[in-house]
C-alpha cells in the first residue's frame, strides 16, 4: 500500500538507463514512495577491434592527464589496462586523474586511482570548462563511448588542450524490452521516463518514433538528467517537465521529488 506521506506516493516511474547503472535509481526512488520499472534504451558492449585503444594505453607515459566522463568509460578502460598488464601505478603516475561525477569517482578510487578533479557540475562540459585553463597545452586522453558527442573535447581544444580521444566501449541498442511497460508509456499511464543520456533518448525515439515520442511528453514528464541530455530532447521538439544537473541517483531522486511536490502543494489548498 502507498504511503501518502512520502513524496513519490502513486508516481510510476520508468527509467531508461541499462540495467546495471538503474537499480541503484531504482532504490532511491522507491524510498520515497515510487514505483519504478525499467525500459533500458542502452546497453554496453566491449569493441571487437582494441588496436586504436591499445595503442593509446601503451603510450600511457605521453599523456599529462586523462579525464573519465562515466562509469563505463572508466570501466572498460581499466579491463583492457588489466588485459594489457597495465598496473594502477601506472595509470596514475605523475599525471591529473579528473571524473565527472562522484559515483565516477568512486570507482576510480576502488581501482586505487587518486582522483585529482571531480566536476563540481556532474557533466562532461563542467568538468572541461573547470580544468581546461589548467590543460593548456597538456596533452590529455579522453577514453569514451562510440556514441559521445564533440562538446567535451571542443571545450578542452579550446582552452588549449591536445586532446586524444579513443573509443573504449560501445553503446548499443537493447534488442527488446517489457512490453508491459513500454505499454504504459504508449498509453500515459506512467507519471515520468528519466532519461539519463541522448543516446537513450534517441534510442528511444527509433523505438517509438518522434512525432509519437513528442505526443507522450505532453503526457508524460520526460526528466532529464544534465544539460547535454535536456538539449537533446528538446531539439527533437519534445517536451522536458524536469531537469536535474546532478546525476547521482539522490539527486535525481531528489528532483523529482520536489517536482511533484511542488506540484501537491497549492496556495490554500493540498492537491
Amino acid at each position: 500500500m502507498d504511503n501518502p506521506e512520502k513524496p513519490l506516493a502513486g508516481k510510476r516511474i520508468v527509467i531508461t538507463r541499462a540495467i546495471e547503472d538503474a537499480v541503484e535509481l531504482s532504490h532511491a526512488l522507491e524510498r520515497l514512495g515510487a514505483k519504478a520499472s525499467f525500459m533500458p534504451m542502452v546497453s554496453f558492449a566491449p569493441l571487437v577491434d582494441f588496436q586504436a585503444l591499445d595503442q593509446e594505453l601503451r603510450r600511457l607515459s605521453s599523456f599529462d592527464a586523462i579525464i573519465f566522463l562515466s562509469k563505463n568509460a572508466m570501466r572498460y578502460f581499466f579491463d583492457r589496462c588489466a588485459h594489457l598488464g597495465i598496473k594502477c601505478e601506472m595509470i596514475q603516475f605523475n599525471r591529473m586523474i579528473a571524473a565527472v561525477g562522484n559515483s565516477t569517482a568512486r570507482a576510480l578510487e576502488g581501482q586505487g586511482i587518486r582522483v585529482d578533479h571531480i566536476a563540481k557540475e556532474a557533466t562532461g562540459e563542467a568538468l572541461a570548462r573547470e580544468i581546461g585553463p589548467s590543460l593548456r597545452a597538456k596533452r590529455v586522453l579522453l577514453p569514451r563511448s562510440d556514441r559521445g558527442d564533440d562538446r567535451v573535447p571542443a571545450l578542452l581544444r579550446e582552452a588549449g588542450a591536445e586532446v586524444t580521444e579513443v573509443i573504449a566501449y560501445h553503446t548499443v541498442k537493447p534488442s527488446d524490452f517489457d512490453p508491459y511497460v513500454s505499454a504504459g508509456v504508449l498509453q500515459g499511464n506512467v507519471s515520468a521516463v528519466i532519461f539519463a543520456s541522448p543516446s537513450a533518448f534517441q534510442n528511444f525515439c527509433s523505438s517509438f518514433g518522434q512525432s509519437v515520442v513528442k505526443e507522450i511528453s505532453q503526457r508524460v514528464d520526460f526528466a532529464a538528467i544534465g544539460p547535454t541530455t535536456a538539449r537533446a530532447i528538446r531539439e527533437s521538439g519534445a517536451r522536458v517537465a524536469i531537469q536535474s544537473d546532478s546525476a547521482s541517483s539522490a539527486g535525481l531522486a531528489d528532483a523529482l521529488a520536489k517536482f511533484y511536490g511542488a506540484q501537491r502543494v497549492v496556495p490554500g489548498r493540498l492537491v
